[in-house]
């Protein structure tokens, strides 16, 4: 399980020399995800999506709250729990001389998998991902949908169990981001957490057991798809956020 109790990112900018301005990315964020689910973080850009997932990863520290993965801590047990996370960033640059086998086998051995298993599990990864037609292949040649497989597959190579996935299927074709889905899909059956930040509203309808709706730092609704749904009295998660923030703000 990850339980994530009244987390809070307060970030500082300067309007000049003299003035600062205080805000808060996330304020106040709680929520758990259980073994074999799907949860969805929901919101449009600047809601704090990103922000709570790279505090969950260990990237970002909280200002306040806590963060535990199977009642274990960053505090206590950082590198035990990053051992066991995979992560994916929107922005994430590849090593492009490499080939795909290369940088798989690169990210395998700095997690430390045994040589034999590393093999199997690229193996695994190229069929279930459909990487075999470019394995072999230097990273720069590929698809934008490639090598968004490829960057999935080096997050997996170590066989984690707790995903915090962003922005997986942005910009890519439907091919590519259904192979993407179905893997998820798959992966949740192996009692693997996945935490799934999309913009795709209907895509989280497909895909997430419950979803977490945020804007502007705050949750303003979660539960099952369906429970948000009856709760605006709306037949889909887009029309069920605009009905929540008061329809679409020229703010944005």
């Amino acid at each position: 399980m990850i339980k994530v109790e009244n987390v809070k990112k307060k970030f500082v900018h300067y309007k000049n020399k003299k003035e600062k301005e205080e805000f808060y990315a996330n304020n106040g964020i709680s929520f758990e995800a259980r073994d074999g689910e799907i949860i969805g973080i929901l919101g449009p850009n600047g809601a704090g999506k990103t922000t709570l997932l790279r505090m969950i990863a260990g990237i970002l520290e909280p200002t306040e709250g806590t963060i535990n993965f199977d009642k274990l801590n960053y505090k206590n047990n950082e590198i035990e729990i990053k051992q066991n996370i995979a992560y994916l960033s929107g922005n994430t640059k590849l090593y492009d001389t490499l080939s795909t086998y290369e940088l798989l086998k690169m990210c395998a051995d700095i997690y430390g998998v045994k040589k034999e298993d590393a093999e199997n599990r690229i193996k695994e990864l190229s069929k279930i991902l459909n990487l075999d037609s470019f394995l072999y292949n230097r990273i720069s040649t590929l698809s934008t949908g490639q090598t968004q497989r490829v960057n999935i597959a080096r997050c997996l190579v170590h066989n984690p169990k707790y995903y915090i996935l962003d922005e997986a299927t942005t910009g890519l074709d439907i091919i590519s981001s259904q192979i993407i889905l179905d893997f998820i899909k798959e992966e949740k059956k192996k009692g693997k957490i996945i935490l799934y930040s999309t913009h795709y509203m209907e895509e989280a309808e497909n895909i997430c057991d419950r979803v977490i709706m945020i804007n502007k730092g705050v949750v303003i609704n979660s539960g099952t798809p369906d429970k948000i749904k009856n709760d605006t009295k709306t037949t889909n998660l887009r029309d069920a956020f605009f009905t929540m923030i008061g329809g679409v703000s020229n703010e944005e």
